[in-house]
């Protein structure tokens, strides 16, 4: 199904571009902020007088943030026009960031983290319906893509610009300059994106009701199993370069980028190939990413083959503009909780990847294990979709009205 356009009548090429760049730049600024920390943790611990994994609980606090908030913030701002709930959502997002720029100790920028987690999910999951609501039907993933490009260019820029400016001036300057973003955003989706007087809105009881359907869940757990693979690699790509590839720390940065690399080419390819599979591109994303994370501990012995599996695993980014489309097309009456919920599930998967390739290392498998184990996720999130796809409605009405 499609939903409806923004305005009465469809927005011009040009219109068009800049509502994208306006909710894209949202994207980024986002991504900037979630990743952020991950680069200046020397530097926090340092002026916080705390240890490094004390650090790390800020990132975990701040994905508890995403789960919570998405579908809370989502059910809330259900009777709002998606014009209004972005704005108030992306001011949100800069309090966050700005007040955790000015944090004096590490529990209060505990709880500024997870606060500022909070409208993560629920901005992308708006921002996604309003791209699909400006295309017909058949470029809605593309659409998609477009606007979650902004967070695919956090990780290949805004993260690696972060942490230069918080190690030459200070890691505050880092947040303060997503706060900046946020506002900047806010500004450009207030000019660029007109309120639709005729759009549909739903009370948050109806878009609780209408949540309960078995394919809105087992999207859901796709992405939460499937996608916990990238992550399982991701989080200790920096200790497999330094202990197993055995470089220069030099060379951490540069994987980095190629991974953020393979992203955003991911990210455009998975809305090209939903456009022209449908929901089948789901299950094709998810069997190539099994068998490109099997792959990956065999690679580890030379940087440059590395960095071709690390670009590959990071392609598995596809998986997102397509499982965020499908849910579009399967939560009629609960659009907002349903694709604000799918970047919580993300979140779990988040969460989910490093602890389970955490327990492989400690059981003594080795760094390049957490191959394995995000082979593992990825089937098994394959398992998920093959059971999604033998109880699809045949009919695409009968999806959209089934409970």
């Amino acid at each position: 199904m499609n939903t409806p356009a923004v305005t009465g009548t469809s927005p011009s090429r040009f219109r068009t571009l800049l509502i994208e760049i306006a909710l894209a730049m949202g994207g980024f600024g986002i991504g900037t902020g979630e990743f952020a920390i991950m680069g200046l943790m020397p530097n926090v611990a340092q002026d916080l007088g705390v240890t490094e994994p004390q650090v790390g609980h800020l990132i975990s606090t701040y994905a508890l943030g995403v789960v919570v908030g998405a579908p809370i913030l989502a059910i809330l701002g259900a009777q709002l026009f998606r014009r209004q709930l972005l704005i108030l959502l992306m001011v949100f997002y800069a309090l966050g960031n700005l007040a955790s720029s000015m944090a004096s100790n590490y529990e209060t920028l505990l709880i500024f983290r997870f606060i500022a987690g909070l409208p993560h999910g629920a901005y992308f999951g708006v921002a996604a319906l309003v791209a699909a609501s400006l295309v017909p039907a058949n470029q809605r993933a593309k659409a998609v893509s477009r606007v979650m490009m902004g967070l695919t260019l956090a990780l290949l820029l805004g993260n690696p610009l972060a942490t230069l400016m918080g190690q030459s001036l200070d890691w505050r300057y880092a947040f303060g300059f997503v706060g900046v973003i946020s506002v900047v955003t806010v500004l450009l989706v207030a000019l660029f994106l007109p309120k639709d007087p005729t759009e549909e809105r739903h009370s948050p009881l109806g878009e609780i009701r209408a949540f309960n359907r078995p394919q809105i869940w087992l999207a859901l757990g796709i992405g939460a199993v499937g996608f916990a693979g990238l992550f399982a690699v991701f989080s200790y790509l920096a200790p497999i370069l330094l202990e197993v590839t055995r470089v220069d720390p030099v060379w951490i940065p540069a994987a980095l980028v190629v991974f953020g690399l393979g992203g955003f080419v991911g990210n455009i390819v998975g809305g090209w190939i939903f456009d022209r599979l449908q929901f089948r591109a789901v299950g094709v994303i998810l069997i190539c990413s099994a068998a490109v994370l099997a792959v990956f501990p065999s690679t580890t012995a030379s940087l440059p083959v590395m960095l071709v599996a690390c670009f590959m695993i990071a392609m598995m980014v596809a998986l997102s503009p397509g499982l965020q489309t499908h849910l579009m097309d399967v939560a009629t009456g609960a659009q907002t909780l349903a694709a604000a919920s799918h970047h919580a599930a993300f979140n779990v998967a988040n969460a989910l990847g490093p602890w389970l390739g955490g327990m492989a290392i400690t059981a003594g498998f080795g760094w390049q294990s957490t191959g394995y184990v995000g082979a593992a996720t990825a089937f098994a999130g394959f398992l998920i979709f093959l059971v999604a796809w033998s109880s699809r409605p045949r009919d695409p009405e009968a999806a959209c009205e089934a409970a």
